[in-house]
């Protein structure tokens, strides 16, 4: 069952994000940006309140993702990022991206916080950050 609602295009849509922002991770670093993706149009809160739909989560801006920013959001969605996003939308978590709403690739050392939002973790290049559970609810929501 999806914990979002998404059609055949928004599926090629997020996978086609997740690919463009971590391809360079692997499956798992994919399947976590996805999971960042996928918690903002859930969320409700913070900078996406206004943010119900893939679309509206891919191209939001300012707030939005450096591969729809920067231009390299150009690749088409292959059949194994398709398996990838469906995963998400089924409602799949991988931490430290579980209920994840940034993340970003320093230079150095994650910082504690991101936007006033503790550091969940890393994985490989990519540092995830959560709202606190008060500040962002529906993050925090079982499917």
């Amino acid at each position: 069952m999806a914990v979002i609602k998404a059609n055949s295009n928004d599926v090629k849509m997020l996978a086609r994000l997740m690919r463009a922002e971590a391809e360079g991770e692997g499956e798992l670093g994919m399947l976590m940006v996805g999971n960042v993706g996928v918690n903002r149009v859930r969320s409700g809160c913070l900078d996406f309140k206004s943010i119900k739909t893939i679309p509206q989560m891919v191209f939001q801006s300012p707030g939005g993702f450096e591969a729809t920013q920067k231009g390299y959001f150009y690749q088409k969605a292959r059949d194994k990022d398709v398996r990838l996003a469906k995963k998400i939308i089924a409602g799949e978590r991988y931490h430290p991206a579980s209920n994840s709403l940034w993340f970003f690739r320093p230079a150095g050392a994650c910082p504690a916080q991101w936007y006033n939002q503790p550091n969940t973790g890393r994985y490989k290049k990519h540092c995830f950050f959560s709202p606190t559970g008060a500040n962002c609810p529906g993050v925090y929501n079982t499917y």
